[in-house]
């Protein structure tokens, strides 16, 4: 018993998994190992408190769990909170497993839990072997350097202090301690990955080599060494790849290519921006030939080949993509959203007059002016007439010319009047046709206002 809480103890201070005065929820379920995690963490003095998630999967047998755990805390003096849910319903409602619903459910009630008691952490009670199943089963399913590290000791707020020790020397603590614990019968049941590979594949590795699961384990602690080390080269690396101007993500592709990895830096950059594994490899195995104005997207974010770079964007939202020309009937001041207004304004042409110089105002031959105008987002066709120019001029080919970013040349606005003709791109340029000369008696104002 001493030796598993030396054990135990160790892990914590070699991690940092814990603070001696905090206060700490435990994962309490009624098996062996959520029990010896909040007797053991009890043992070596620290302030906890335990929570049971009753799923109503197994009837009766759910019940019998509840009841096991309010005993133990009684019995312990240990506070119990204890919520019910209704899984099925849930995963359904969801589209999503019973398995995944039920991890859902509980880490959402953990983390609201620890919110509302100031708690320090939640301590759930995985162990060595359930590291090692987690590795295998990442190694199966495809993965990367950190899929092999297993389970973190540590992440954010959820805490695993008994990953170092296995199932075996949870029992004998249990046993040396006179304490009993429950056995969650789906868990004897090879009907799901973990379990088939628990159940089935373990036995026949260990049949090989006895310490099959400590040297796992120690495998993959080193693993979790080695990938500190890399995840801050890779960091490096994607940060000499890149740059951020105006909420926009810059991938130099030439920088990209010059680093050591240049494929993995690219995962560690897009894979922050939910890019499938799939998509990258598409991007990267292209991306010598990418077009210009090449796109994909993921759940979150969209990617252009834009002259030399990948530039990222968050996606907009589906009004933002939808919205309707916005009309302005005549002169005025209209609120368009929260941050933007425009003021329309006429006047008298005085001696001296002199038009503003900033990029958001234009000052217009009112005469020239057919109300009503909208406001809208330029589209394929569109044409006008640069100030200062004589000929038409196609809003693709100006907005290129002034070598725009891919998605700032797809939102550019433009101010259209009665017959549709291009008067302003907002920010742009005025159309020559509304230029003011000698014979302009009125002049229009417009100020596209941006907060």
């Amino acid at each position: 018993m001493k030796s598993f809480l030396n054990s135990v103890s160790r892990f914590i201070k070699e991690e940092k998994l814990m603070e001696a005065d905090g206060l700490y929820l435990v994962a309490l379920s009624g098996g062996a190992d959520s029990v010896a995690l909040l007797l053991c963490l009890k043992d070596l003095g620290y302030r906890v408190e335990a929570v049971h998630c009753n799923f109503r999967l197994r009837g009766e047998e759910s019940d019998r769990d509840e009841d096991f755990c309010k005993r133990l805390c009684e019995k312990e003096n240990v506070m119990l909170h204890i919520t019910h849910y209704d899984t099925r319903s849930y995963a359904s409602l969801h589209g999503i497993s019973i398995e995944m619903a039920a991890r859902n459910l509980r880490y959402s009630y953990f983390k609201q839990l620890r919110e509302d008691m100031g708690a320090a952490g939640i301590c759930v009670g995985h162990h060595m072997e359930d590291s090692v199943e987690t590795m295998l089963l990442n190694i199966i399913r495809g993965t990367g350097i950190k899929g092999v590290t297993g389970i973190a000791a540590k992440n954010g707020h959820v805490t695993r202090p008994m990953l170092c020790v296995s199932r075996n020397e949870i029992e004998d603590y249990l046993k040396e301690r006179g304490q009993t614990y429950i056995t969650d019968s789906s868990n004897l049941v090879n009907d799901v990955k973990r379990n088939k590979l628990r159940l089935d594949v373990m036995p026949l590795i260990r049949g090989i080599n006895p310490s099959a699961d400590k040297k796992m384990f120690e495998t993959t602690r080193r693993v979790t060494e080695a990938n500190r080390v890399f995840e801050h080269a890779i960091e490096k690396a994607a940060e000499d790849s890149t740059a951020v101007k105006d909420n926009y993500l810059f991938i130099n592709i030439e920088r990209l290519k010059r680093q050591v990895s240049p494929e993995y830096t690219l995962y560690h950059i897009l894979s922050r921006h939910s890019f499938s594994s799939a998509a990258i490899d598409d991007i990267f195995s292209n991306l010598d030939n990418l077009k210009n104005g090449s796109i994909f997207s993921s759940d979150t974010h969209r990617l252009v080949a834009d002259r030399g770079f990948l530039v990222i964007e968050r996606n907009e939202d589906k009004d933002s993509r939808n919205e309707k020309p916005f009309m302005l009937p005549e002169s005025g001041t209209y609120i368009i959203n929260e941050t933007t207004k425009v003021r329309i304004k006429e006047e008298t042409t005085e001696e001296g007059f002199t038009p503003s110089r900033s990029q958001f105002t234009i000052s217009a031959d009112a005469s020239k002016v057919k109300f009503p105008l909208r406001i809208r987002r330029w589209t394929q066709g569109d044409w006008f007439i640069p100030f200062g120019m004589t000929g038409k001029k196609l809003v693709s080919d100006y907005l290129t010319d002034r070598k725009m970013a891919f998605f700032d040349k797809e939102k550019q606005l433009v101010m259209t009047d009665a017959g549709n003709n291009i008067l302003w791109l907002i920010g742009q340029r005025l159309d020559n046709r509304l230029r003011i000369s000698g014979n302009t008696k009125k002049i229009l104002t417009i100020e596209f206002i941006c907060n």
